[in-house]
């Protein structure tokens, strides 16, 4: 049962169009038949309602198997082996097609792909994060549908380097305001605040070189303010 919602999330996902176009004629079709057996022209607005379905899930389906896959499946590793350039674009950049080996937690292999536009990824965020190619990272899936992914960003290498990239670009901005005013209180209790919310939030990180390097200038940070 969970492997056929999966085969079922993963076309609204990865086959909008064909699901929109799809709806549309059922819908079409109910409501010739409902005319033709009471006359009333009623049924049509199904058609109405199965276009503006379709065209919602265009953009929410990957958003939907997403969540899907998180709440149902189990986690396993993939790695991106090969991508290219498709015809169609999404804000005049060229949407790319992916290729991936997904290895299931009992071993099984299977390929799996997915395109810029329909990569289900977790959590859902306004940004599609695909992976770097050749390098491992995070899946779940529901086994017997082991095509059907979510990328896991925030448990895979690349995702925390991205959070790592983003956490340190406020501790940055912090710093060169304190830098540009260093008489300004405001912005050394700001700097000194972002610096500790960082090594909080990575102590323990150990591929972070950044750690060492924060906790160094909030000590000097601490040691001049002392000195004053």
């Amino acid at each position: 049962m969970t492997a056929t919602l999966s085969a079922l999330f993963h076309a609204l996902a990865h086959h909008p169009i064909a699901l929109l176009l799809g709806l549309v004629a059922a819908a079409a079709i109910v409501g010739f038949l409902v005319r033709r057996r009471t006359g009333s022209q009623a049924g049509y607005a199904l058609v109405v309602v199965s276009f503006v379905a379709g065209m919602l899930n265009i953009f929410t389906g990957q958003w939907l198997n997403a969540a899907f896959l998180e709440a149902a499946g189990i986690r396993g590793q993939a790695i991106i082996v090969a991508s290219r350039a498709t015809t169609w674009q999404l804000n005049n950049v060229p949407v790319r097609e992916y290729d991936a080996l997904v290895t299931a937690a009992d071993g099984k292999e299977v390929v799996a792909t997915f395109t810029s536009m329909s990569a289900s990824i977790w959590p859902i965020r306004n940004a599609i994060l695909i992976p770097p190619e050749g390098e491992e990272f995070v899946v779940k899936y529901v086994p017997g549908f082991e095509r059907n992914i979510a990328i896991m960003s925030d448990e895979s290498d690349y995702g925390r380097r991205r959070f790592a990239a983003e956490a340190a670009a406020v501790v940055e901005r912090a710093r060169r305001l304190h830098e540009a005013s260093p008489g300004n209180p405001q912005f050394l209790t700001d700097y000194q605040r972002e610096l500790l919310h960082y090594i909080d939030q990575r102590r323990g990180t150990a591929d972070d070189p950044r750690i060492a390097a924060y906790e160094q200038a909030l000590r000097k940070l601490d040691s001049d303010d002392t000195g004053h």
